[in-house]
């Protein structure tokens, strides 16, 4: 067994400080400190050089590297040469290696906190860059849809096929559930506020008009926008990742018109049938609330719900619909293909599309409510 590396000063002469190092130089083992230099320095004043023989090293690894180097930082605090004698080959090279590329000054610094008008320009900037790159990602979607209605888009209908059965029966449970709460939760707030006035019957038109207005369209696309739009950007982010979309283009087909036009198409196709299917489970919903009330039976719910929901309330209700359907897949798409050429890249890329989603869909709803009213409608 080696014994372990250790220090042997000789006495000093001709203003050297003559070391010499031995046995097992490695990194598990109890190594010497420089401290001990440092005072064999101290008590002799007036030296120039420092001189390590290593010929009587047994072993190293990168502990001997780590001693050199902390030695050659102290001599250099204070102006003395280093020299070494007998170090094994691989050694000797990799000291000389790091000599000759100096650490680069001020390297280890934190950068500075950035000021909040330089955050705000920063973020400014980043907001004007996003802007063009949704107007030409727009500007690409539609010329493949214009392709697609002239017949020359090239893209394969059985990954329609599927896009539509992922965005129509496979989101029906989660679509179901939420639309249901939604209708059961408006009626009980309105119930509670209707008492004080006896006119519990009206809650029929309380949720059947914010179902079929506004509440259905709003729910299944903030639902389509994590179920289905993140699905769309951790799908493209993927294949950008693995250099699949570059082969595509390689190969000379467009990415927007195999990928995007697909899942453009069957997210907006299914995003209507999705909210009309929300609007009977949130009247459902709000149905078996009302009927809790003594005062209200069915067929007067019934008769409400008729009354009060009219065909403009429904069509505001679709176009919603097929507006955020658009909105949704256009964000999964975009932040699919924006994405970086790493995995954790995927995952930003999943949630950027979420966010921008939800983002999309209330800037949509508050224009269309605001053109809505304007329009009396």
């Amino acid at each position: 067994m080696a014994r372990p590396g250790e220090l042997i000063f000789d006495q000093p002469l001709e203003g050297t400080l003559a070391i010499r190092i031995s046995g097992s130089w490695k990194l598990h083992k109890d190594l010497p400190s420089v401290d001990a230099i440092s005072r064999q320095l101290e008590q002799s004043p007036g030296l120039q050089k420092i001189r390590i023989d290593a010929r009587d090293v047994d072993e190293w690894d990168s502990g001997l590297l780590i001693f050199l180097g902390r030695t050659l930082e102290l001599a250099t605090q204070q102006d003395l040469e280093l020299q070494t004698i007998d170090l094994p080959d691989g050694a000797a090279k990799l000291l000389q290696l790091a000599v000759a590329v100096p650490e680069t000054k001020d390297a280890r610094k934190a950068p500075k906190p950035k000021t909040f008008f330089v955050h705000l320009g920063d973020q400014t900037v980043d907001f004007i860059e996003g802007c063009g790159d949704l107007l030409e990602f727009v500007g690409e979607a539609t010329m493949a849809f214009s392709k697609f209605i002239r017949g020359k888009a090239q893209y394969r209908r059985s990954d329609l096929a599927l896009i539509l059965e992922s965005c129509s029966g496979q989101a029906l449970p989660i679509v179901t559930l939420i639309s249901f709460l939604v209708g059961m939760i408006l009626a009980f707030v309105g119930l509670i506020q209707l008492k004080y006035f006896g006119a519990e019957i009206f809650v029929a038109d309380l949720v059947g008009i914010s179902m079929f207005r506004v509440m259905a369209a709003i729910m299944t696309g903030i639902v389509m926008a994590g179920r289905t739009g993140g699905a769309f950007a951790a799908q493209l982010g993927t294949m950008q990742v693995n250099q699949e979309i570059d082969a595509l283009k390689t190969l000379g087909i467009s990415p927007m018109e195999f990928l995007v036009l697909p899942r453009m198409l069957g997210l907006t196709l299914m995003m209507p049938l999705l909210a009309l299917y929300a609007n009977v489970m949130g009247v459902l919903g709000g149905a078996l609330v009302g009927l809790g009330e003594p005062n209200i039976s069915l067929i007067q719910y019934y008769h409400r719900t008729v009354v009060a929901v009219s065909l403009w309330d429904l069509g505001i209700g679709l176009f919603s619909s097929v507006v955020f359907g658009v909105i949704v897949a256009l964000s999964g798409c975009m932040r699919g293909m924006q994405c970086g050429r790493s995995a954790s890249a995927v995952g930003d890329a999943a949630t950027a599309a979420v966010v921008t989603a939800i983002v999309g869909i209330i800037v949509s709803t508050a224009v269309i409510t605001v053109i809505t009213s304007i329009l009396g409608v």
